[in-house]
C-alpha cells in the first residue's frame, strides 16, 4: 500500500480555502490543522478534550498532554503547540462557545467533553474523523492524501528544516527512529539544497 500523499504549502492552503466553504468550517480546519500543525495523529485528535487544550487562566496551553488511553500504542506523550495552531485553537474555540470568556468554561464539566463534536454524537471517533478527513481531501481534489497527510506533512517540514531526528521522534510520539524517517518525504527542492551544501 502507498504511502499518504504529503501536500505542498500551497496545495494545503488551497485546502483551507475549500474548507472555509464548507459547514462546519472553523472545527474542520482546527481538526486537520492539528495534525499538519502538532503531527497529530487522527485517533489523538479525535480523543483530545475541551480540558485538554484550555488552561484556568482561559488561554490555550503551549503544550498538551495526552493520556495512554488518548494515544496509539498506549504510551503517554506531550504534543507541542505552537503559536500557529494554538491561535486557530482560540479562533474554533471561541466560535464553539460564541464567546471571548473562555475562563467561564475552565469550573465546568464541559472541560471533559470531546474538544471536537460531531452533529449527531458528542466527539468523533479514530474512524469517523479518518472518513471526515478522506471526505475532505477527496472533495478538494487532492487524490492520494489521507489522514496520515498531515503527520507526513509536519515530519517532512521539520526534516527541511535541520530538525534532529530525536526531536521530531519526540514531536511524533515515535519510540523507533525508522517509524519516523518513513513519515519523511525527500522533495525535489530538499535535494537540490543538499547538494548546494558540497
Amino acid at each position: 500500500m502507498s504511502q499518504a500523499r504529503v501536500l505542498t504549502d500551497k496545495e494545503l492552503n488551497l485546502l483551507l480555502l475549500f474548507i472555509k466553504t464548507r459547514k462546519h468550517s472553523e472545527r474542520n480546519r482546527a481538526m486537520l490543522l492539528m495534525t499538519h500543525y502538532a503531527g497529530m495523529r487522527v485517533g489523538e485528535v479525535a480523543a483530545v478534550k475541551v480540558g485538554d487544550v484550555i488552561a484556568v487562566d482561559g488561554s490555550v496551553k503551549p503544550d498538551m498532554r495526552l493520556t495512554a488511553e488518548q494515544t496509539k500504542g498506549r504510551h503517554a506523550r506531550t504534543v507541542v503547540l505552537s503559536d500557529s495552531i494554538r491561535k486557530e485553537l482560540l479562533h474554533y474555540l471561541q466560535a464553539r462557545f460564541e464567546t471571548k470568556q473562555l475562563i467561564a468554561i475552565t469550573t465546568t464539566a464541559e472541560m471533559k467533553k470531546p474538544l471536537f463534536n460531531t452533529q449527531k454524537a458528542n466527539g468523533f471517533t479514530a474512524n469517523t474523523l479518518c472518513y471526515t478527513f478522506h471526505m475532505l481531501y477527496k472533495s478538494a481534489g487532492l487524490i492520494g492524501a489521507s489522514s496520515h497527510s498531515g503527520r507526513r506533512h509536519f515530519l517532512t517540514k521539520l526534516s527541511k528544516h535541520g530538525v534532529a531526528l530525536r526531536t521530531m521522534m519526540e514531536l511524533a510520539g515515535h519510540r523507533q527512529a525508522q517509524t519516523t524517517m518513513r513519515y519523511i518525504d525527500v522533495t525535489d527542492d530538499m535535494k537540490r539544497a543538499a547538494v548546494e551544501l558540497i
